[in-house]
């Protein structure tokens, strides 16, 4: 168990498994309250990892070799996501003698009262005092880092036409399959978008695989199109910067969520597959007037954008009842 002791600090931890969409949504909020969040990536070592949170903490011994220490003094507030990061922050809790405010990113699932905040999207229909649902999911889009991006990667993208267009591509994950006829439907859409004359800005995501990434690039070969390579600086918030118009497949609401932040339209493009709550999730998004189904063509709309993350971090300082100047 960790050690009670009662010193806390004017931290904010983020505690998390690693995992990209995890990462984006905690850092997310910690950064709309401090520009110094402290980030520690956990690693639990087996049985733990395999029953957590529900075989609890075991201290320093269920932790990896590479996982971050967690040790006193410990931080004013613990945003977490992830099944692994949640008997730690209970723990810190209990260690801090209640004084460490506790925020979890998704429903935890597990010990939900002890949680000061629980943010969750809309679709995933949980309700309670301690509940704050938002249209998607959080992200790090900002004003700040958009005009940061396109001021960093403005120079080499400044040869592509306009409209540009920034595209998002994941890939399969738990719900969504990307079989060779959807993946070649999606690279002609893109080739024919860029027949238009718009200049695209395309990044693939982790989840994207190799066969669906050499589709594309063949597709889009002697075209206005620029592809990251996955070398040197990420240009993904350049792009959503850069763009006048965003693609984005319909696998990831981390992504589609970051584009909405922008107030920019968002086409989606349709995958095999799908789940009630994704379904959900892009009626939610669809009903703002932030996206629409791809059809053949890129039109132009306008809403208002959706900055969830900004309502989050609102919301945290409500129940630490301290205002924006402090945290």
């Amino acid at each position: 168990m960790i050690r009670r002791v009662s010193l806390v600090t004017d931290e904010i931890w983020v505690l998390t498994d690693g995992r990209p969409g995890h990462i984006s949504q905690t850092l997310g909020l910690a950064e709309a309250l401090t520009s110094t969040p402290v980030v520690k990536v956990i690693g639990l070592r087996a049985p733990f990892r395999q029953f957590s949170p529900f075989l609890g903490w075991a201290g320093g011994r269920a932790l990896t070799e590479n996982s971050a220490r967690i040790k006193a003094p410990w931080p004013k507030l613990v945003i977490t996501s992830g099944r692994s990061a949640i008997p730690i922050a209970l723990s810190i809790r209990r260690a801090s003698r209640k004084a460490t405010y506790l925020v979890n990113v998704q429903d935890p699932g597990f010990c939900r009262r002890r949680f000061d905040l629980i943010v969750v999207p809309e679709h995933d229909k949980l309700t309670g005092r301690n509940i704050l649902s938002t249209a998607g999911a959080l992200g790090r889009v900002t004003p700040k880092k958009l005009a940061d991006a396109a001021a960093e990667f403005g120079p080499s993208l400044q040869h592509l036409p306009s409209p540009r267009v920034a595209v998002l591509i994941g890939g399969a994950n738990a719900v969504f399959q990307t079989p060779e006829d959807v993946i070649r439907r999606i690279a002609r859409d893109l080739a024919a978008v860029a027949a238009t004359g718009a200049g695209l800005m395309v990044t693939f995501s982790r989840r994207t695989g190799t066969q669906m990434e050499t589709i594309v690039r063949e597709a889009l070969a002697g075209s206005n199109a620029v592809i990251w390579d996955g070398t040197g600086g990420n240009p993904y918030f350049a792009y959503l910067a850069l763009a006048d118009h965003i693609v984005v497949t319909e696998d990831s609401a981390s992504m589609v969520s970051e584009a909405s932040a922008t107030g920019k339209p968002i086409s989606i493009l349709r995958l095999a597959g799908g789940s009630p709550k994704f379904s959900r999730f892009h009626e939610a998004m669809a009903a703002r007037g932030a996206t629409r189904v791809f059809g053949g063509r890129l039109d132009g709309w306008s809403y208002a954008p959706i900055d969830e993350t900004a309502r989050a971090a609102a919301a945290v300082r409500q129940i630490m009842r301290v205002d924006r100047g402090t945290l």
